[in-house]
């Protein structure tokens, strides 16, 4: 079993970046414009970093941007409030849990 985040079988898989955003000097923002995707869910590493500046970038970018509270990280509590509830609510359209998200998200 293959641990971590692994790209299967017909997923988008963007250039790799060399900053902290994923959308600076990648593709990524013209592979989600073509399959019309407007909404960005963000998680991972690190919160006051990576994920800040994708996210923030998103949104300039003209994306709805939601962050996830339980599903990022940051090395301490300080990083992890400045990220979302200081900084996060200037560019995320919605910070919410895991369980929020999944209540959010329309039935499929």
């Amino acid at each position: 079993m293959a641990s971590g985040f692994c790209a299967e079988a017909g997923d988008v898989v963007a250039k790799e970046h060399w900053g902290q955003s994923g959308f600076a000097n990648t593709d990524l923002d013209q592979q989600l414009r073509q399959r019309g995707i407007t909404h960005l869910i963000i998680v991972g590493l690190l919160a006051n970093t990576c994920i800040e500046s994708t996210a923030r970038y998103g949104m300039e970018l003209g994306y709805h941007v939601t962050l996830v509270r339980d599903a990022t990280a940051a090395f301490t509590h300080e990083m992890m409030h400045a990220a979302h509830d200081l900084n996060g609510p200037t560019f995320a359209h919605a910070i919410l849990t895991t369980g929020e998200l999944l209540e959010a998200l329309p039935a499929s």
